[in-house]
């Protein structure tokens, strides 16, 4: 099952994780972190004005980065098949291996680079239109999301 990662971050420099979601290629399963004791002072003025006010938006995310790994670990033990995690940025799975610390989960066997889509129109449309005002850009699981929507456009004219 292909499951579809978007992480937020402080920068690429002093790059610190804020937040990540996941969500499978079905829908059903999905997990969304947001860490509460990240620097705040490493974040970048595009992280201040476009990441920070879309945090909180989901009750009972925020975790302490010390429980990000066996919540992340724990997750992925409850899909039911082997993962694919799909990306469209490096920083997403780099962000993803820092916290889990080396320790990929057993049932995660590839990886798929979805910067490959990124240039289809059909893949640029339907994240455009998933996006609302209930649904902001630079959220990691609305991100995750319209991924997964731009995915299934793409794959719908396959």
């Amino acid at each position: 099952m292909l499951v579809f990662l978007d992480t937020e971050f402080t920068d690429f420099i002093d790059c610190e994780l804020i937040s990540i979601g996941m969500v499978s290629e079905d829908g059903q399963y999905e997990l969304y972190l947001e860490v509460k004791d990240f620097d705040r002072a490493k974040c970048n003025y595009f992280v201040q004005a476009a990441v920070l006010p879309s945090l909180g938006l989901i009750n009972g995310s925020q975790i302490r980065r010390s429980d990000l790994r066996g919540r992340i670990l724990e997750w992925f033990s409850s899909l039911p098949e082997a993962a694919t995690v799909a990306a469209d940025s490096i920083h997403d799975r780099d962000l993803l291996a820092d916290v889990l610390d080396g320790e990929w989960p057993e049932n995660l066997d590839n990886w798929y680079d979805l910067r490959e889509l990124t240039v289809s129109p059909l893949f640029e449309k339907a994240i455009a239109k998933y996006h609302s005002a209930g649904r902001p850009w630079h959220h990691a699981l609305f991100d995750a999301y319209a991924n997964r929507a731009g995915w299934m456009a793409v794959l719908a004219v396959s």
